[in-house]
């Protein structure tokens, strides 16, 4: 199965980057794809309107926890509404990969569930 993907792909799923949990994060957001079993907990710090860190746990297929891992390089320092706007297409491109709809929604697990962290700061932050 690895050999179907490009060797980038295969190196973020067996050595990911920014992987494990944020003792000190500024919130926690942990979410599923309930069809195949894959999940992605992200932890995240700001500092003011921008990502300061960002790391995540998780387990599934190697496109699910791939995405994760370029995902979490990727926001790094970026500001709250430029995430916020990030897009299937956006994910597609960074994974440098054409997707079918069961494999899209592995990709899209990490951006689903950092969103759902986003929002859950804004709330809290009032």
């Amino acid at each position: 199965m690895s050999e179907d993907f490009p060797k980038y792909i295969l190196d973020h799923y067996k050595r990911p980057r920014n992987y494990g949990e944020m003792k000190d994060a500024d919130v926690t957001v942990k979410d599923s794809n309930r069809l195949c079993g894959d999940y992605v907990e992200i932890y995240l710090k700001f500092d003011g309107n921008k990502i300061s860190a960002i790391s995540f746990k998780g387990q599934g297929c190697m496109i699910s926890q791939a995405s994760a891992s370029m995902l979490t390089e990727f926001v790094k320092g970026k500001e709250v509404e430029e995430v916020l706007k990030l897009t299937k297409h956006d994910v597609t491109k960074m994974l440098g990969l054409e997707l079918g709809p069961v494999r899209m929604k592995c990709a899209m697990l990490p951006l689903v569930a950092l969103r759902k962290a986003i929002e859950s700061y804004l709330n809290k932050k009032g």
